[in-house]
């Protein structure tokens, strides 16, 4: 095992189980299944740079400033050098780092070892290229530098030189880890020497983004006094400028130059706001959002919207549905994917259809579909209403996008920022809420769109009432706590219940206040045109809408009946009367559907026609003395009178006689079915689903009270396995650590997903998702949804595992 999981394995096996449970919550996608049975390989999990990927966007920027400064230090660090490096000895910065450094060792990022100095996972300092703006260490600078060449190094700086290269780069590194001694090293150099080394400290290390063809270009000058005395390393391999090791620039820019922290969030200007005015604004903007969504939803059941050839729902369909069910463009969004997401819509060919989930959500209270879409809005990993640019608006999730932990952040660094505001408080503006939500969730994602920070996330949490008033509203506060029930209870406070009657106007127009029941919206939307939704929903009656009413079936009576039920009080003469004359002229003209017509000048062959048993099956109807329609295709019905010994011909669309040839028969080759992709009906199952993490205080006690060593390692491999599967794969895939040779191994046995890193033959490093795994050594067969087809991996060239 590596010796940084072996430092931060023994940190792990001296928590105890209450804080090591605090490590599992913070970092829940290394407790997934198979859980770790050992401290060792909980701490290859943390290691793991996908998994430390993965608590990065959660942490807050006095965390993520403290983390780049210990980064930019030569290990081992002290507590102290961080401080004086961040300026935070004392007074409100100390506390800040205090806080920080905690926040960094609950997520086992960075931990104190046994000798107090702070030790860091290598993922998290390969974070950054240029920490600091600092070149890499000396050490690593020098690791191509011959012995002779230390000896000079040393010789220039009048330090005494040893007899081996270990002992002489030692004596280096500690010449130059004195800051004082650098200082006065430089301050005795020539004018361009000082000159260039003061102004390379001070810009930092930028890597070259190019690769320079040709030999060396010319030293600038002063760079050979500095390479002499180790100030500046020239690569044996690089032609690009010489670098200045982090040692040295941290010295030249001397004490008095601090890294950035900021411990403690800007400050917001704040309003005086009441409780029950947040809670009345939160009520109006869920009721009208609830109202909005059904009317979509219910335009999206009737006409399901189409998808574009790369995914998603194009901005034309987006139109279409906000003018039909009279909402911006935003709440279309926010509601289509957040629906997507709760399964009341999924993918159905090249359209997004409702599913039978919608229906029974059609049917509840207005306050259970809110907390059905609001939960949907806390959980799905992409931003909804947001667009790619102006020419592709395409919704994100419905187009396959893949999912994204920083918009999942940004909601929850919102959420956390509005949370800190005092009690009868709220920003003065909902702007000052995204700054300080870029500094409570500084990776979150800021969308380029936003004119200000997270102002597309704010508006998303104002239109779902989660936000009012620039303060964090109960809806908002029951999502932060994670608190189901909490939510349900709030949602039905504050959300008025369905409204199961209308208030009919003179006008023709039917008004109804709050969100409208099914059984209601159903019966208005089949006999009126909605024209507005919201807090207040209204439906217009006009001949065309009781028209369709009518052709439907629905008598007029019955409509009648139908919408005085409904109604607060009598129905208004207007519409009494409009219902009456619309269903006199109902009918006057039929249409009769006929598949050919048949016509001739003798009367008494057209009803022999008509009246012949044998041609009954043609289903023929007699509409004039010279004119019968059939039921039947033009070429049945003429195959039947000629079979019944009639002498009819075939017109053309123009009346003309229709001259037939006979043609040719040409076979159709067999096409082979398409083989069917996972999810389709006959397919054989697919799991996406991730692993449901295991219970953490059980998992943290087991940890807790287990050895720091994990099982006996197998004799042949080295590799501790306990399962068939896992020696299997152990024994091909060698680059991968036991953690990895675990989470496969449960993969192929329990039909779950798995994310690995591979090689191909060419070299290049992909990442893929696999499910439906099959082992068959050397090879996993699996399907791959990046190619969305069954691939062959060869075990060996399987670098690393992850869960999904």
């Amino acid at each position: 095992m590596k010796s940084g999981n072996s430092t931060l394995a023994a940190w792990l096996h001296r928590l105890d189980a209450a804080h090591l449970e605090g490590v599992l919550a913070a970092r829940p996608d290394v407790v997934s299944p198979p859980e770790p049975r050992s401290v060792n390989e909980l701490a290859e999990r943390l290691q793991r740079p996908g998994s430390v990927a993965l608590a990065l966007p959660r942490l807050m920027l006095p965390a993520l400033q403290a983390a780049e400064a210990l980064a930019a230090l030569t290990p081992p660090v002290s507590q102290e050098a961080l401080a004086d490096l961040l300026d935070a000895t004392e007074g409100e910065a100390a506390r800040g780092l205090q806080a920080a450094l905690q926040s960094l060792a609950t997520h086992a990022l960075v931990w104190p070892d046994g000798g107090g100095a702070l030790r860091m996972s290598e993922p998290l300092r390969q974070a950054w290229d240029t920490p600091l703006g600092l070149d890499q260490p000396l050490a690593t600078l020098l690791k191509d530098t011959t012995s002779e060449e230390l000896r000079r190094m040393l010789t220039a700086l009048g330090v005494r030189s040893a007899a081996t290269k270990p002992q002489r780069l030692a004596a280096l590194l500690e010449h130059h880890s004195d800051p004082a001694r650098v200082a006065a090293v430089v301050a005795r150099a020539p004018a361009e020497a000082r000159d260039l080394l003061e102004r390379r400290a001070e810009a930092g290390y930028r890597p070259e983004p190019f690769i320079t063809l040709g030999g060396p270009s010319a030293p600038e000058p002063g760079a050979r006094w500095a390479l002499e005395r180790g100030l500046l390393v020239q690569g044996r391999y690089s032609y690009g400028p010489p670098r200045m090791p982090a040692e040295v620039t941290l010295a030249l820019r001397g004490p008095g130059r601090h890294a950035p922290f900021d411990p403690a969030p800007p400050v917001t200007p704040l309003v005086p706001v009441t409780p029950a005015e947040v809670d009345g604004e939160a009520s109006a903007a869920a009721t009208a959002f609830v109202g909005h969504a059904a009317s979509v939803l219910s335009v999206c059941a009737t006409a399901p919207p189409a998808r574009l050839k790369s995914g998603g729902v194009g901005a034309r369909e987006l139109a279409r549905i906000g003018k039909a069910a009279h909402c911006e463009e935003p709440v279309v969004r926010l509601t289509l994917e957040t629906a997507y997401e709760a399964a009341l819509m999924a993918r159905d060919g090249d359209r997004v259809a409702t599913t039978d989930a919608y229906d029974t959500w059609a049917e509840l209270e207005p306050s259970q579909r809110l907390c059905v879409l609001v939960d949907a809005w806390w959980s799905v990993a992409l931003t909804p209403s947001q667009t790619r640019n102006e020419d592709n608006k395409a919704l994100p999730a419905l187009a396959g996008a893949p999912p994204c932990a920083g918009c999942l952040q940004a909601r929850h660094g919102l959420l956390t920022a509005a949370s800190q505001i005092p009690p009868g408080q709220g920003a003065k503006t909902v702007a000052e809420l995204g700054i300080v939500t870029a500094w409570s969730r500084p990776l979150a994602e800021v969308l380029p769109q936003d004119a200000t920070p997270f102002a597309t996330v704010i508006r998303e949490a104002e239109l779902l009432g989660v936000l009012a008033r620039g303060a964090l509203s109960p809806i908002g506060a029951a999502l932060l706590a994670e608190d189901r029930e909490g939510l349900s209870a709030v949602c039905r406070r504050l959300l008025p219940e369905a409204a199961t009657t209308a208030r009919f106007g003179a006008d023709l127009t039917a008004v109804v206040t709050g969100t409208p029941a099914a059984r209601l919206a159903t019966l208005l939307d089949s006999v009126a045109d909605r024209e507005a939704g919201g807090t207040a929903s209204v439906w217009r009656f006009s001949p065309r809408s009781v028209r369709r009413a009518l052709d439907a079936g629905r008598p007029p009576g019955a409509i009648a009946t139908d919408l005085a039920a409904v109604a607060t009080g009598p129905l208004p003469q207007p519409l009494a009367y409009l219902i009456n004359d619309t269903a006199r002229g109902h009918g006057r003209i039929r249409i009769a559907p006929a598949a050919c017509v048949i016509h001739g000048e003798e009367p008494a062959l057209l009803a022999e026609l008509a009246a012949h048993r044998r041609l009954s099956k043609l289903g023929l109807r007699q509409l004039a003395p010279t004119v019968l329609v059939s039921r039947s295709p033009l070429q049945k019905t003429l195959d039947a009178l000629r079979a019944e010994g009639y002498a009819p011909v075939a017109e053309s669309a123009d009346g003309t006689v229709r001259i037939e040839r006979t043609r040719s028969h040409r076979a159709t080759a067999p096409v082979p079915p398409p083989r069917k992709p996972a999810g389709a009906p006959g397919a054989r199952a697919r799991t996406t689903t991730a692993p449901v993490s295991a219970e953490l205080t059980a998992l943290a006690a087991r940890l807790a009270a287990a050895p720091l060593a994990g099982p006996a390692p197998d004799p042949d491999t080295g590799v501790p396995c306990a399962t068939g599967t896992e020696e299997v794969i152990a024994g091909y895939a060698r680059r991968l650590s036991h953690t990895d040779v675990r989470q496969l191994a449960h993969a192929v046995d329990d039909g779950t997903a798995v994310t690995i890193e591979y090689v191909a033959t060419t070299g290049k490093r992909t990442i893929r998702t696999l499910s439906d795994l099959a082992l068959d050594p050397p090879y996993l067969y699996a399907w791959c949804q990046l190619r969305d087809a069954e691939r062959m991996f060869t075990l060996s060239r399987i670098h690393g595992v992850m869960p999904t």
